[in-house]
């Protein structure tokens, strides 16, 4: 079977995350510039002139695509790398993915989703 993952984290945390997966085998990604907001509303800034409240933040969408095996220590890479101890660090949700078509060579499933390169995308750390 095969999973999405979407991760909406800091931006400051992207090179950390990237970094994070690339060790545990995950190359394959894309990374989209979002805003959004979560349980706590926003943030409240304080100036001179008062207070007011931005409640679209700018984050990172990180898009991946998997195999069943991957996701566990995926989440724990992201959820390692990401994290700042504070509130608004982000959210991962995990779904599932009918099939994937790898365009350039028409190969499907799990075949389509694995990097041919030097690293092995089927490859869960010990």
């Amino acid at each position: 079977m095969t999973k999405k993952i979407e991760a909406i984290i800091r931006e400051e945390r992207v090179e950390a995350v990237k970094a994070a997966l690339t060790e545990i085998g995950i190359v394959g990604l894309n990374i989209t510039q979002v805003r959004g907001r979560g349980r706590d509303g926003g943030i409240r800034i304080e100036t001179r002139n008062g207070s007011y409240m931005v409640d679209m933040i700018p984050k990172i969408q990180l898009n991946i695509v998997l195999s069943d095996d991957n996701v566990e220590p995926t989440i724990e890479a992201i959820s390692k790398a990401a994290s700042t101890g504070g509130s608004g660090d982000g959210v991962i949700f995990v779904l599932p993915v009918d099939d994937v078509i790898r365009i350039s060579t028409g190969e499907r499933g799990r075949e389509a989703i694995t990097y041919q390169g030097d690293i092995d995308t089927r490859r869960v750390p010990a």
